[in-house]
């Protein structure tokens, strides 16, 4: 096992019975004290990050991670369906388990899933993503004196912010860590 002093970021290791993926890293030294290890995890069943320190020498699990390419093809009342490119094989993922990235997929779409001990264990959706607006209001002549923006609905549902000149059937980017508008595609 290793020491927590060779811990590094996008790791997993088993804490408190859970499997948990290490955020951030710091290593300290304070003054006349003994060195630690202070890190950010976050756990994988209940999704909650916490601060955590070990002493720099303390022993801790490393689990096997593994990310797979998986193309989204399709949801029904059972669940989110992704299909492995090389396999063919389909996978099904929980509402939970897809969580945010619900509102960005499309068919098609390649996404990255984490697995820890074989089970699929997090999505993770490319930085932007490109999405049809279905519904946006007008924009009002002269309303642009400042940076005005409108809701516009994109083809997922999701309502996000865009600039007045915006109008349906454009094609925009989206930034999937905050959901703001980052241009036409």
């Amino acid at each position: 096992m290793p020491a927590a002093n060779d811990l590094r970021k996008g790791q997993a290791i088993r804490y408190n019975g859970d499997v948990a993926i290490v955020l951030e890293v710091m290593h300290r030294t304070p003054g006349n004290l003994r060195a630690f290890v202070q890190a950010i995890i976050r756990s994988i069943k209940t999704g909650k990050s916490a601060d955590v320190r070990f002493t720099s020498t303390e022993k801790v699990e490393l689990v096997e991670v593994d990310r797979r390419t998986l193309e989204f093809s399709y949801k029904d009342r059972d669940g989110w369906f992704f299909m492995d490119p090389e396999s063919y094989d389909t996978i099904q993922l929980s509402e939970e388990l897809v969580g945010d990235a619900k509102d960005y997929l499309t068919e098609n779409m390649k996404v990255e899933v984490l697995y820890a001990e074989d089970k699929p264990v997090e999505v993770s959706l490319p930085s932007t993503v490109t999405m049809k607006i279905v519904e946006s209001a007008d924009g009002v002549r002269g309303d642009s004196a400042n940076n005005v923006q409108k809701p516009a609905k994109l083809e997922t549902g999701k309502i996000i912010q865009v600039p007045l000149f915006i109008k349906e059937g454009e094609l925009v980017k989206v930034n999937t860590s905050n959901g703001q508008y980052l241009g036409r595609a």
